[in-house]
Protein backbone atom coordinates (compact mmCIF):
# COMPACT_ATOMS: atom_id res chain seq x y z
CA UNK A 1 0.00 0.00 0.00
CA UNK A 2 2.86 2.64 0.85
CA UNK A 3 4.51 1.75 -2.38
CA UNK A 4 1.27 2.64 -4.20
CA UNK A 5 0.44 5.93 -2.30
CA UNK A 6 4.20 6.60 -3.33
CA UNK A 7 4.14 6.53 -6.78
CA UNK A 8 0.74 8.94 -6.35
CA UNK A 9 2.71 11.52 -4.29
CA UNK A 10 0.42 11.11 -1.37
CA UNK A 11 1.76 10.77 2.31
CA UNK A 12 -1.22 9.75 4.23
CA UNK A 13 -4.62 8.68 3.37
CA UNK A 14 -7.69 10.82 4.56
CA UNK A 15 -10.35 9.43 7.13
CA UNK A 16 -12.81 8.29 4.35
CA UNK A 17 -10.24 6.53 2.25
CA UNK A 18 -8.93 4.87 5.75
CA UNK A 19 -12.77 3.61 6.51
CA UNK A 20 -13.54 2.37 3.44
CA UNK A 21 -10.30 0.66 3.10
CA UNK A 22 -11.18 -1.28 6.63
CA UNK A 23 -14.66 -1.89 5.60
CA UNK A 24 -13.88 -3.61 2.30
CA UNK A 25 -12.20 -6.19 4.29
CA UNK A 26 -14.82 -6.87 6.41
CA UNK A 27 -18.27 -6.07 4.13
CA UNK A 28 -19.06 -7.30 0.62
CA UNK A 29 -20.87 -4.67 -0.46
CA UNK A 30 -20.71 -1.29 0.32
CA UNK A 31 -22.10 2.13 -0.65
CA UNK A 32 -19.73 5.11 -0.31
CA UNK A 33 -21.12 8.68 0.04
CA UNK A 34 -18.64 11.50 0.25
CA UNK A 35 -18.25 14.84 -1.62
CA UNK A 36 -16.92 15.76 -4.68
CA UNK A 37 -13.22 16.44 -4.49
CA UNK A 38 -12.81 13.84 -1.41
CA UNK A 39 -10.50 11.26 -2.98
CA UNK A 40 -13.69 8.81 -3.76
CA UNK A 41 -11.77 7.28 -6.68
CA UNK A 42 -9.09 6.10 -4.09
CA UNK A 43 -11.79 5.18 -1.49
CA UNK A 44 -12.73 1.88 -4.06
CA UNK A 45 -9.61 1.53 -5.81
CA UNK A 46 -7.06 0.40 -3.09
CA UNK A 47 -9.90 -1.93 -1.59
CA UNK A 48 -9.67 -3.25 -4.90
CA UNK A 49 -5.91 -3.79 -5.17
CA UNK A 50 -6.03 -5.18 -1.99
CA UNK A 51 -8.82 -8.01 -3.44
CA UNK A 52 -6.09 -8.55 -6.43
CA UNK A 53 -3.21 -8.61 -4.44
CA UNK A 54 -4.92 -11.83 -2.24
CA UNK A 55 -6.00 -13.25 -5.01
CA UNK A 56 -4.69 -16.98 -6.29
CA UNK A 57 -6.59 -16.56 -9.74
CA UNK A 58 -5.94 -13.35 -11.44
CA UNK A 59 -6.52 -14.46 -14.60
CA UNK A 60 -9.35 -13.02 -16.91
CA UNK A 61 -11.51 -9.62 -16.13
CA UNK A 62 -11.34 -9.57 -12.10
CA UNK A 63 -13.37 -6.28 -11.58
CA UNK A 64 -15.43 -4.12 -13.92
CA UNK A 65 -15.85 -0.40 -13.07
CA UNK A 66 -18.81 1.46 -14.69
CA UNK A 67 -18.78 5.08 -14.56
CA UNK A 68 -22.01 7.87 -15.81
CA UNK A 69 -19.54 9.82 -18.07
CA UNK A 70 -16.25 9.53 -20.41
CA UNK A 71 -14.25 11.69 -18.61
CA UNK A 72 -14.93 10.03 -15.23
CA UNK A 73 -13.62 6.65 -16.83
CA UNK A 74 -10.78 8.09 -18.23
CA UNK A 75 -10.08 9.69 -14.95
CA UNK A 76 -10.52 6.48 -13.18
CA UNK A 77 -8.00 4.61 -15.41
CA UNK A 78 -5.94 7.36 -15.18
CA UNK A 79 -5.54 7.07 -11.11
CA UNK A 80 -5.63 3.24 -11.75
CA UNK A 81 -2.42 3.37 -13.92
CA UNK A 82 -0.30 6.35 -11.60
CA UNK A 83 -0.81 3.25 -8.48
CA UNK A 84 1.97 1.64 -10.50
CA UNK A 85 0.46 -1.92 -10.18
CA UNK A 86 1.25 -4.99 -12.40
CA UNK A 87 -2.50 -5.11 -13.21
CA UNK A 88 -3.50 -4.45 -16.63
CA UNK A 89 -6.85 -2.25 -16.88
CA UNK A 90 -8.68 -0.93 -20.53
CA UNK A 91 -10.94 1.80 -20.75
CA UNK A 92 -14.14 1.96 -22.94
CA UNK A 93 -16.30 4.55 -23.62
CA UNK A 94 -17.83 6.39 -26.57
CA UNK A 95 -15.36 8.08 -29.27
CA UNK A 96 -12.73 6.42 -28.56
CA UNK A 97 -11.26 4.37 -31.71
CA UNK A 98 -13.06 0.74 -31.92
CA UNK A 99 -9.78 -0.66 -32.66
CA UNK A 100 -7.68 0.67 -29.31
CA UNK A 101 -10.05 -0.71 -27.19
CA UNK A 102 -10.09 -4.15 -28.58
CA UNK A 103 -6.36 -4.18 -29.21
CA UNK A 104 -6.67 -3.71 -25.44
CA UNK A 105 -7.96 -7.23 -25.27
CA UNK A 106 -5.64 -9.20 -27.04
CA UNK A 107 -4.24 -9.45 -23.07
CA UNK A 108 -7.13 -9.83 -20.97
CA UNK A 109 -6.84 -6.88 -18.64
CA UNK A 110 -8.09 -7.80 -14.46
CA UNK A 111 -9.91 -4.71 -14.41
CA UNK A 112 -12.16 -3.23 -16.97
CA UNK A 113 -13.52 0.57 -16.74
CA UNK A 114 -15.99 1.92 -19.08
CA UNK A 115 -19.39 3.64 -19.55
CA UNK A 116 -22.62 1.51 -19.48
CA UNK A 117 -23.24 2.25 -23.05
CA UNK A 118 -19.94 1.24 -25.22
CA UNK A 119 -19.74 -1.91 -22.65
CA UNK A 120 -22.94 -3.16 -23.62
CA UNK A 121 -21.68 -2.67 -27.51
CA UNK A 122 -18.76 -4.90 -26.85
CA UNK A 123 -20.82 -7.15 -24.76
CA UNK A 124 -23.21 -8.02 -27.60
CA UNK A 125 -20.58 -8.10 -30.40
CA UNK A 126 -18.90 -10.70 -28.20
CA UNK A 127 -15.80 -8.68 -27.37
CA UNK A 128 -15.66 -8.89 -23.77
CA UNK A 129 -17.23 -12.28 -21.52
CA UNK A 130 -18.20 -10.90 -17.46
CA UNK A 131 -17.69 -14.81 -16.17
CA UNK A 132 -14.99 -13.99 -14.58
CA UNK A 133 -15.84 -11.13 -12.52
CA UNK A 134 -15.50 -10.69 -8.42
CA UNK A 135 -15.79 -7.42 -7.98
CA UNK A 136 -18.63 -4.16 -9.44
CA UNK A 137 -17.84 -1.03 -8.78
CA UNK A 138 -20.34 1.68 -10.06
CA UNK A 139 -19.05 4.80 -9.28
CA UNK A 140 -21.41 7.86 -9.44
CA UNK A 141 -24.27 5.38 -9.25
CA UNK A 142 -27.18 8.05 -9.16
CA UNK A 143 -25.50 10.01 -12.11
CA UNK A 144 -25.82 6.87 -14.53
CA UNK A 145 -29.10 6.20 -13.65
CA UNK A 146 -30.25 10.05 -14.27
CA UNK A 147 -28.57 9.44 -17.42
CA UNK A 148 -30.91 7.33 -18.31
CA UNK A 149 -28.11 3.92 -18.00
CA UNK A 150 -30.28 1.49 -15.90
CA UNK A 151 -31.38 -0.76 -18.59
CA UNK A 152 -27.25 -0.83 -20.06
CA UNK A 153 -26.24 -0.98 -16.23
CA UNK A 154 -29.15 -4.30 -15.99
CA UNK A 155 -27.83 -6.10 -18.97
CA UNK A 156 -23.85 -5.97 -17.85
CA UNK A 157 -25.22 -7.00 -14.34
CA UNK A 158 -27.08 -10.02 -15.73
CA UNK A 159 -23.60 -11.04 -17.35
CA UNK A 160 -21.85 -11.32 -13.66
CA UNK A 161 -21.69 -14.93 -12.76
CA UNK A 162 -19.63 -14.97 -9.86
CA UNK A 163 -19.59 -11.14 -8.38
CA UNK A 164 -18.09 -11.18 -4.80
CA UNK A 165 -17.92 -7.60 -3.95
CA UNK A 166 -20.13 -4.44 -5.18
CA UNK A 167 -19.20 -0.89 -4.59
CA UNK A 168 -21.54 1.85 -5.22
CA UNK A 169 -20.48 5.72 -4.83
CA UNK A 170 -22.36 9.10 -4.58
CA UNK A 171 -21.37 12.72 -3.71
CA UNK A 172 -25.48 12.82 -3.12
CA UNK A 173 -27.76 11.24 -0.88
CA UNK A 174 -30.25 10.92 -3.27
CA UNK A 175 -29.39 7.03 -3.91
CA UNK A 176 -31.92 4.30 -4.85
CA UNK A 177 -30.45 0.62 -5.49
CA UNK A 178 -32.40 -1.26 -7.68
CA UNK A 179 -33.23 -4.92 -7.21
CA UNK A 180 -31.12 -6.22 -9.91
CA UNK A 181 -28.52 -5.05 -8.34
CA UNK A 182 -26.74 -7.75 -5.90
CA UNK A 183 -26.85 -5.23 -3.05
CA UNK A 184 -28.21 -7.01 0.55
CA UNK A 185 -26.71 -6.28 3.56
CA UNK A 186 -24.30 -3.39 2.63
CA UNK A 187 -22.36 -1.41 4.63
CA UNK A 188 -22.82 2.96 4.21
CA UNK A 189 -19.98 4.92 4.38
CA UNK A 190 -21.26 8.47 4.68
CA UNK A 191 -19.19 11.54 4.63
CA UNK A 192 -21.27 14.27 2.89
CA UNK A 193 -21.16 15.78 6.53
CA UNK A 194 -17.78 16.59 5.97
CA UNK A 195 -18.29 19.03 3.07
CA UNK A 196 -17.47 22.46 4.75
CA UNK A 197 -19.12 25.29 3.13
CA UNK A 198 -16.74 27.74 5.01
CA UNK A 199 -14.00 26.57 2.21
CA UNK A 200 -16.13 28.54 0.15
CA UNK A 201 -17.12 32.14 -0.15
CA UNK A 202 -20.03 32.82 -1.97
CA UNK A 203 -21.39 35.82 -4.10
CA UNK A 204 -24.09 37.52 -6.00
CA UNK A 205 -23.05 39.72 -9.45
CA UNK A 206 -25.99 41.76 -10.20
CA UNK A 207 -26.96 42.45 -13.75
CA UNK A 208 -28.73 45.57 -14.56
CA UNK A 209 -29.82 44.19 -18.04
CA UNK A 210 -32.02 41.70 -18.60
CA UNK A 211 -29.01 39.58 -20.68
CA UNK A 212 -26.26 39.04 -18.49
CA UNK A 213 -23.80 38.29 -20.67
CA UNK A 214 -21.75 42.47 -20.10
CA UNK A 215 -21.68 41.43 -16.18
CA UNK A 216 -20.11 38.18 -16.72
CA UNK A 217 -17.63 39.74 -19.01
CA UNK A 218 -17.06 42.22 -16.63
CA UNK A 219 -16.88 39.55 -13.46
CA UNK A 220 -14.00 37.51 -15.76
CA UNK A 221 -11.95 40.62 -16.23
CA UNK A 222 -12.11 42.03 -12.32
CA UNK A 223 -10.94 37.90 -12.21
CA UNK A 224 -7.96 38.49 -14.46
CA UNK A 225 -6.20 35.53 -15.05
CA UNK A 226 -7.23 32.95 -12.58
CA UNK A 227 -9.09 29.85 -13.11
CA UNK A 228 -12.49 29.75 -13.47
CA UNK A 229 -15.18 27.34 -14.53
CA UNK A 230 -18.41 28.80 -16.14
CA UNK A 231 -21.59 26.77 -15.81
CA UNK A 232 -24.53 26.77 -18.33
CA UNK A 233 -27.57 24.98 -18.45
CA UNK A 234 -27.75 24.35 -22.30
CA UNK A 235 -24.60 24.14 -24.36
CA UNK A 236 -26.45 27.22 -26.87
CA UNK A 237 -25.72 29.38 -23.81
CA UNK A 238 -22.08 28.25 -23.94
CA UNK A 239 -22.06 29.01 -27.46
CA UNK A 240 -23.02 32.08 -27.66
CA UNK A 241 -21.32 33.19 -24.46
CA UNK A 242 -17.87 31.75 -26.77
CA UNK A 243 -18.94 34.50 -29.32
CA UNK A 244 -18.94 37.29 -26.74
CA UNK A 245 -15.35 36.27 -25.78
CA UNK A 246 -13.86 36.63 -28.90
CA UNK A 247 -15.49 39.73 -29.69
CA UNK A 248 -14.01 40.65 -25.92
CA UNK A 249 -10.62 39.44 -26.47
CA UNK A 250 -10.64 37.04 -23.67
CA UNK A 251 -9.00 33.54 -24.38
CA UNK A 252 -11.33 30.65 -23.23
CA UNK A 253 -12.05 27.28 -24.08
CA UNK A 254 -15.50 25.63 -24.32
CA UNK A 255 -16.68 21.84 -22.84
CA UNK A 256 -19.74 20.35 -23.52
CA UNK A 257 -21.85 17.61 -25.22
CA UNK A 258 -22.02 19.24 -28.69
CA UNK A 259 -18.12 18.82 -29.20
CA UNK A 260 -16.31 15.64 -30.24
CA UNK A 261 -14.44 13.78 -27.39
CA UNK A 262 -10.73 15.06 -29.04
CA UNK A 263 -12.49 18.61 -29.10
CA UNK A 264 -13.59 18.44 -25.06
CA UNK A 265 -10.12 16.52 -24.42
CA UNK A 266 -8.14 20.10 -25.95
CA UNK A 267 -10.39 22.05 -24.11
CA UNK A 268 -9.26 20.77 -20.83
CA UNK A 269 -5.65 20.63 -21.90
CA UNK A 270 -5.75 24.02 -22.34
CA UNK A 271 -7.44 24.43 -19.13
CA UNK A 272 -4.50 22.78 -16.96
CA UNK A 273 -1.57 24.22 -19.30
CA UNK A 274 -2.78 27.95 -18.70
CA UNK A 275 -3.68 28.51 -22.09
CA UNK A 276 -6.59 29.54 -21.19
CA UNK A 277 -8.28 30.11 -17.74
CA UNK A 278 -11.90 30.37 -18.13
CA UNK A 279 -13.92 27.20 -19.18
CA UNK A 280 -17.66 28.07 -20.67
CA UNK A 281 -19.75 24.86 -19.98
CA UNK A 282 -22.40 22.86 -19.26
CA UNK A 283 -22.78 20.37 -16.20
CA UNK A 284 -21.21 17.72 -18.02
CA UNK A 285 -17.84 19.51 -16.83
CA UNK A 286 -19.67 19.22 -13.49
CA UNK A 287 -18.31 15.44 -12.80
CA UNK A 288 -15.07 13.49 -13.32
CA UNK A 289 -13.11 16.53 -14.09
CA UNK A 290 -9.83 16.36 -11.66
CA UNK A 291 -8.33 19.60 -12.46
CA UNK A 292 -6.20 21.32 -9.28
CA UNK A 293 -6.33 25.04 -8.55
CA UNK A 294 -9.64 25.82 -9.86
CA UNK A 295 -9.96 28.95 -8.23
CA UNK A 296 -13.84 30.27 -9.50
CA UNK A 297 -16.92 28.79 -9.98
CA UNK A 298 -19.17 31.31 -11.61
CA UNK A 299 -23.03 30.25 -11.97
CA UNK A 300 -24.16 31.98 -15.31
CA UNK A 301 -27.17 30.24 -15.72
CA UNK A 302 -28.44 28.60 -12.00
CA UNK A 303 -28.63 25.22 -11.62
CA UNK A 304 -32.39 23.56 -11.68
CA UNK A 305 -31.23 20.89 -8.79
CA UNK A 306 -29.33 20.87 -5.88
CA UNK A 307 -27.45 17.85 -7.14
CA UNK A 308 -25.89 19.71 -10.07
CA UNK A 309 -25.02 22.52 -7.60
CA UNK A 310 -22.82 20.60 -5.04
CA UNK A 311 -21.44 19.13 -8.30
CA UNK A 312 -20.90 22.10 -10.11
CA UNK A 313 -19.04 23.86 -6.84
CA UNK A 314 -16.89 20.41 -6.08
CA UNK A 315 -14.67 21.30 -9.17
CA UNK A 316 -13.08 23.57 -6.97
CA UNK A 317 -12.02 23.99 -3.05
CA UNK A 318 -10.64 20.09 -3.50
CA UNK A 319 -9.05 18.76 -1.12
CA UNK A 320 -7.20 21.79 1.04
CA UNK A 321 -7.82 23.76 -1.30
CA UNK A 322 -10.57 27.07 -1.30
CA UNK A 323 -12.73 28.58 -3.75
CA UNK A 324 -15.19 30.94 -4.35
CA UNK A 325 -18.79 30.83 -6.16
CA UNK A 326 -20.45 33.48 -7.77
CA UNK A 327 -23.89 33.64 -8.84
CA UNK A 328 -24.87 36.02 -11.93
CA UNK A 329 -28.53 37.18 -11.69
CA UNK A 330 -30.68 39.35 -13.56
CA UNK A 331 -33.06 41.76 -11.49
CA UNK A 332 -35.43 39.19 -11.39
CA UNK A 333 -33.64 36.25 -10.77
CA UNK A 334 -33.49 35.34 -7.31
CA UNK A 335 -31.08 32.27 -5.48
CA UNK A 336 -32.96 29.20 -5.75
CA UNK A 337 -33.92 27.21 -1.97
CA UNK A 338 -30.92 25.24 -1.68
CA UNK A 339 -28.54 28.04 -1.69
CA UNK A 340 -27.98 29.53 2.08
CA UNK A 341 -28.50 32.81 1.51
CA UNK A 342 -27.17 33.88 4.64
CA UNK A 343 -23.39 32.83 3.62
CA UNK A 344 -23.60 34.69 0.27
CA UNK A 345 -22.79 38.32 -0.27
CA UNK A 346 -23.27 40.83 -3.04
CA UNK A 347 -20.06 42.31 -5.10
CA UNK A 348 -20.13 45.36 -6.54
CA UNK A 349 -19.26 45.23 -10.13
CA UNK A 350 -16.46 48.26 -11.04
CA UNK A 351 -17.40 50.33 -14.42
CA UNK A 352 -13.33 50.45 -15.01
CA UNK A 353 -12.07 47.31 -16.50
CA UNK A 354 -9.45 45.70 -18.37
CA UNK A 355 -9.44 42.71 -20.50
CA UNK A 356 -6.51 40.24 -18.80
CA UNK A 357 -3.54 40.17 -20.39
CA UNK A 358 -2.94 37.18 -22.87
CA UNK A 359 -1.89 33.73 -21.03
CA UNK A 360 1.82 33.04 -20.65
CA UNK A 361 1.17 29.58 -22.70
CA UNK A 362 -0.10 28.41 -26.36
CA UNK A 363 -1.26 25.00 -27.25
CA UNK A 364 0.56 23.68 -30.06
CA UNK A 365 -1.05 19.94 -31.74
CA UNK A 366 0.94 17.38 -33.00
CA UNK A 367 -0.98 14.82 -35.28
CA UNK A 368 1.27 11.51 -33.56
CA UNK A 369 0.92 10.06 -30.62
CA UNK A 370 1.49 6.88 -29.02
CA UNK A 371 0.58 4.75 -31.04
CA UNK A 372 2.68 6.08 -33.74
CA UNK A 373 5.89 5.27 -31.45
CA UNK A 374 6.46 9.09 -30.30
CA UNK A 375 6.73 9.85 -26.50
CA UNK A 376 7.34 12.61 -24.42
CA UNK A 377 11.17 12.68 -24.30
CA UNK A 378 10.88 12.89 -28.30
CA UNK A 379 8.94 16.24 -28.06
CA UNK A 380 10.98 17.35 -25.63
CA UNK A 381 14.36 16.85 -27.45
CA UNK A 382 12.95 18.36 -31.15
CA UNK A 383 11.48 21.34 -29.03
CA UNK A 384 15.00 21.49 -27.53
CA UNK A 385 17.36 21.22 -30.29
CA UNK A 386 15.04 22.26 -33.44
CA UNK A 387 13.11 25.21 -31.20
CA UNK A 388 15.47 26.67 -29.53
CA UNK A 389 13.43 26.44 -26.71
CA UNK A 390 15.08 26.86 -22.91
CA UNK A 391 13.63 24.92 -19.94
CA UNK A 392 11.48 27.66 -18.81
CA UNK A 393 9.86 27.93 -22.17
CA UNK A 394 8.34 24.30 -22.61
CA UNK A 395 5.59 23.52 -20.39
CA UNK A 396 2.98 20.44 -20.24
CA UNK A 397 2.93 17.96 -22.50
CA UNK A 398 0.44 15.35 -22.77
CA UNK A 399 0.63 12.29 -25.34
CA UNK A 400 -2.48 10.38 -26.49
CA UNK A 401 -2.97 7.08 -29.01
CA UNK A 402 -2.38 9.29 -32.12
CA UNK A 403 -1.97 13.13 -31.18
CA UNK A 404 0.06 15.18 -28.63
CA UNK A 405 -0.46 18.38 -27.13
CA UNK A 406 2.43 20.71 -26.03
CA UNK A 407 2.55 24.20 -24.12
CA UNK A 408 4.90 26.54 -25.54
CA UNK A 409 6.15 30.05 -24.17
CA UNK A 410 3.39 32.10 -26.08
CA UNK A 411 6.54 34.61 -26.82
CA UNK A 412 8.16 31.42 -29.02
CA UNK A 413 5.41 29.97 -30.33
CA UNK A 414 6.03 31.13 -33.98
CA UNK A 415 9.60 30.85 -33.48
CA UNK A 416 9.35 27.07 -32.83
CA UNK A 417 6.23 26.79 -35.32
CA UNK A 418 9.00 27.82 -38.05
Amino acid sequence: MNKYLANLGIKELNEMQKESLQVSKESNNVLLLSPTGSGKTLGFLLPLMNRLNNSNNIDGIKALIIAPSRELAIQIEKVFKQLGSSYKSACFYGGHEYRIELNSLRELPQVLIGTPGRLVDHLNKGNIDLGSIETLICDEFDKSLEFGFEPDIKCLVKELDIVEHVCLTSATQAIEVPRFIPFNDYTKIDYLHTFKASKFSYHIVRSVETDKAEALVQLICQLDNESTLVFCNHREAVTRLGELMDDSGIFYAEFHGGLKQDEREKSLFKLKNGTVNTLLCTDLASRGLDISGIKNIIHYQIPTTEDSYVHRNGRTARVDESGVVYFVLSEKEYLPDFVDASNVTVKKLSDDYFIPSKPEWETIFINAGKKDKINKVDIVGTFYKQGGLEKNELGLIEVKDHQSLVAVSRKKVNTVLA
